[in-house]
Formats: C-alpha cells, structure tokens, sequence
C-alpha cells in the first residue's frame, strides 16, 4: 500500500521533471529529438525513392483505384453488425491534422497513391493522386515554369489533404481557397462506386461539400487542379509599418478589398511583431536578368541563414527588397515551420546553431506527431496555441487585439483571401460572406486568415491560463464576425456552434444521397478532439 508521503513525493517529483524539461526543452530536442527525426525522415524519403522508382506507374492508376473499390465492397458485404465507419489507413501521425482520430475503432482503407498523373500545359492544369505532397509538385512544377495556384509553405501537406481540409495561402487574395483551384475530383463512394466529380455535371453537390469535408463524404483518389505561370524569382518588397490603423488600411487596399480592379500584386501578406509594429511583404514574379538584381538575390531556406520570420523582422525600421528563388520563396517558412520551432529551440536561430545543427531542422512533423503520448499531447494542448482563423479582413484590427487579450504571443500572420459568393444556395459547409462585405462590383468579399502559433505570454510569464476558455472566446468572437476555424486545429465548440459556424444543409443532404450514414464519421466527429477539453481546461487552471 502507498503511504500519502509517498505520493506527495512521487507528484513533486514529477512536476520538478516537467519543469525541467520545460525549461530545458530546447536542449532536450536538439539532443534526441533531432537526430532522432532526422533518421526518421531519411527512412521516409528512401521509402519514398523506392517507391517513385520502382512502383510508380501512373498507367496503373485505374488499377490501383479498384483495389480502393474493392475495399470498400468487401467492408459492404459484411453482416451489418460488423461494419465501421470507413476512414484511410493513413497512420495519424502522417496526417498534419493536430487531433489523432481513433482510426482503431473504424474499417481502414489503404489509400496508396502517390503519383502525378497528368501535366496539361495548355489548358494549365495537373492531375494528381491525394497523396502527392506540396514538396513534390514544387519540385515538379516550379523548373517547368508552373506552380499550383494555391501552394501551402509546408512541404510535407499533401494535395488530398489540402482537397478535402482547406488551404490558403499568399495568392489567395487573387484566387481565394485551394478549393477555388480545384477542376475535378474522382471519389470512391460509400457504395464502392468511382465518380468523377465536377461543379457542373451531375455530382454537382458533391464537388460542393468535398472541401472542409475531411474525409466524410467519400475516399479521394484523383483530382485535377488549376496552375499559374511564374517566372524565376519573386522580387520582393519588405515595408514597414507603425501603426494598428497603418497596417489594416494597407491591407486592404493592397488586397483589392476596396476596387476589384486595382493592381494587386502576386503575393501579399503581413507579419505582426507587436500591436502596432508590422511588415506587409509585396511579391511579384521577377526575372533577375542584370548584375544589380543579382546582388540582391537570397536563397532564405538555405540551413544557414536566418529564419524567414526573423530576416523580415530586419525590416520593421527600414524599407528592404530582393529577390527570392521562387521555390525558396514557396516553402519560406517550412524551415521555421512558420515560428513554432522557437518555441521547441528557442537558440534556434543563434548563427552558431544554424551554421551546425541547421540542415537538420526543422523536426519532422511527422515524428513530432509520432512521439507524442497522452502526456505529451496534455502539456502541448495547455501551454501552445497553434490555430488559423479565417475572418473578414476589414475586422482586422478587432482580430489582432482579440488574440492580444487572449493568447498574447506573436508575431500574428496575416494572409488576405478571397471567399466567393457563387450565387447559388447552400454552398458547401461554408457560409457566403455577407452581401454588404462584397468588394464592390464582384462576387467575393476579402476575408484572411489569422494565423496565431507559439507559446502564450501568460504561460511564458507562469500566469494562471485556460487554454479552453481563451479559445471558446476566440470561436466566439470569429463566430460573431462571420469567419471559420481551420478543422487541422483543435477545436473547443459544442456540435450546436459547430453548426452555427458552419452551414451543413447541403453536406447533410449529400450524406443522406451517398449513403455516407454509418459508412463514414459526421463532420464535427471527425474533427473534434479526442481529448476532454474542458476538463483539461479546467485542470490547467490548478
């Protein structure tokens, strides 16, 4: 029998070890962790050159696709007590999703596709399986002169990933969503029917529901999407601003919320480093065809230079420009993993520590995901915030001093993004923007996502903080202005303001038409987390 002395030193121990690993977090993962992720990720990339090399075949795609059918017709055929939901054999910790779903408790399906199929130069499109990633079609694409419309920094998210979830990113203010890239689906089906899905042909509805669905409606295994032509370099332009007011107004009006017409240029973001300190960083595709333009080229993911974030804090009191390698340019902050790798190394930008251990960062999302036990997905859940929140962008300013009171850290992302009104009915499970927030003359109203990652102040500083309470209050706020959570993120809302958020009439009609009932997870179960947030919440506070 345990004596009560025993147990008060058993907890005491313990909570001297999670302070030590908390301040000492850094060093911890330099020494086991990287390594450790760096061989994971070499296991990964060979198993991938493996697979591009010798199994490859795009020629094989419709085979590969009735093994898929095949799968979900077996489960079919199963006495009606024995059949689970359906969902991918994709391993959790694959997935860049925070939540790791009970796929144990479902009927798993492999989904081994990983092909580029078809490059259509004329008609500007690509045609892809859902498990190429955004690092590959970079890589793809980017020499041939293309890039995806919409392409996520993250090199490891894929195009089915970003298909069925959402994806955004900083020319997103010229062609909205990754959803507004995407031509065409093909889906396996509850039934185990193949249908290829488009806005204008019979399956209509569905290609409507597909984005923000996550994986609910059906089995993604093919979809086209739209490309731009780029050039070799983004010339980029760093400008400085001092004021709350300065940076909205700018904002807008570099977006084009104002005038439809006005020269936008390619990219467009903004990095917020306080209240009234930010950067707007203007991009436009570029050649660098003289020596002046040389000199000023700069490869920012090289393992030795300073993280993205960091270079544009250099220009907070002085204009700046260069020009950036495109593909540098599309994947500038996946060595930083935006700054969520301060929080893990916080001397990880020290010019020491990148000339040495550089190359090997960032960790893995993958293995970060891996190595995370109930422990460790508490103490993370409590003491970061790591959400993205699309809302209008001339809320901006209540947007920024919202996440002030509540979370406290920075820098704030902000990319500006195009939501459409396509002058239908329910469009899908999001909203249409209000008819008044319409950029004069169009048909879209300029929204943006607010990205808010790191550790919040009041747990840097040790101050009482409830991780549920400040982001129930911050859905509460994006709720009232008309905007929507990323379904990546942990969620902190009932199923009732879930529904408030997100307009599910059509989604449930097109559930109840493929017969997605017991055959795939509701939405809101899919993407809710599979921990008790508010008991967590709650014990924080103790």
């Amino acid at each position: 029998m345990t004596r009560p002395s025993e147990n008060g030193f058993l907890a005491n121990l313990q909570a001297k070890a999670v302070r030590w690993l908390e301040d000492n977090r850094g060093l911890v993962i330099v020494l086991f962790c990287l390594p450790a992720s760096f061989l994971f990720d070499s296991a990964i990339q060979i198993r991938c050159w493996i697979r591009r090399t010798f199994f490859s075949a795009p020629a094989d795609h419709p085979k590969r696709v009735r093994e898929i059918q095949k799968c979900v017709q077996q489960r079919n055929a199963l006495p009606e007590s024995e059949r689970k939901p359906m969902c991918t054999a994709k391993p959790n910790w694959l997935s860049l999703s925070l939540t790791f779903y009970r796929k144990d408790l479902c009927h798993q399906v492999p989904i081994d596709l990983f092909d580029i199929l078809e490059l259509d130069e004329e008609r500007l499109t690509i045609k892809v399986e859902p498990n190429v990633s955004v690092g590959d079609l970079t890589r793809y694409l980017t020499p041939k002169g293309y890039t995806l419309a919409v392409t996520l920094e993250i090199a490891d998210a894929t195009a089915g990933g970003l298909a069925f979830g959402v994806g955004m990113t900083t020319y997103s203010h010229k062609v909205g969503l990754y959803q507004e890239t995407v031509l065409s689906y093909d889906v396996v089906t509850a039934d185990g029917e193949l249908v290829h899905v488009t806005a204008d042909n019979e399956h209509a509805d569905l290609f409507h529901c597909l984005p923000w669905s996550h994986g609910t409606l059906g089995f993604l295994v093919a979809l086209e999407l739209k490309l731009i032509k780029i050039k070799p370099y983004v010339h980029m332009k760093y400008l400085p601003v001092h004021s709350q007011k300065e940076y909205c107004d700018k904002m807008m009006e570099l977006s084009g919320a104002l005038d439809k017409d006005y020269p936008v240029p390619d990219y467009l973001e903004a990095t917020i480093y306080d209240k009234d300190n930010a950067v707007i960083l203007i991009g436009n595709f570029a050649d660098v065809d003289t020596d002046e333009k040389k000199a000023k080229i700069n490869e920012v993911t090289r393992w030795y230079k300073p993280w993205f974030y960091k270079h544009v804090e250099t220009f907070l009191n002085k204009e700046g420009e260069e020009y950036i390698p495109i593909q540098d340019y599309l994947l500038r902050h996946n060595r930083a993993i935006f700054w969520v790798l301060e929080a893990m190394i916080p001397f990880g930008n020290h010019p020491v520590f990148r000339a040495l251990l550089g190359w090997a960062c960032p960790p893995k999302p993958a293995f970060l995901k891996y190595t995370t036990t109930a422990a460790v997905r508490e103490m993370t859940f409590s003491k970061q915030v790591f959400q993205d929140i699309v809302m209008p962008l001339n809320t901006l300013a209540d947007q920024v001093n919202t996440a002030i009171d509540l979370f406290d850290t920075f820098p704030l992302l902000v990319y500006p993004c195009r939501i459409y009104d396509h002058g239908r009915g329910p469009q899908g499970q999001l909203r249409p923007p209000p008819k008044e927030g319409l950029t004069s003359g169009s048909n879209f109203a300029m929204f943006n996502d607010l990205g808010v990652y790191g550790v919040p102040g009041q747990v840097k500083r040790r101050e009482p903080y409830n991780p549920t309470k400040a982001m129930r209050a911050m859905e509460k706020f994006t709720r009232d202005v008309g905007g929507y959570s990323f379904l990546y993120a942990d969620l902190f809302m009932t199923e009732d303001e879930f529904n408030q958020m997100f307009d599910l009439t059509l989604y449930n009609a097109v559930r109840e038409k493929y017969h997605c009932e017991g055959a795939f997870p509701k939405l809101y179960d899919k993407v809710k987390p599979e921990i008790d947030v508010i008991a967590l919440g709650d014990k924080s506070e103790n």
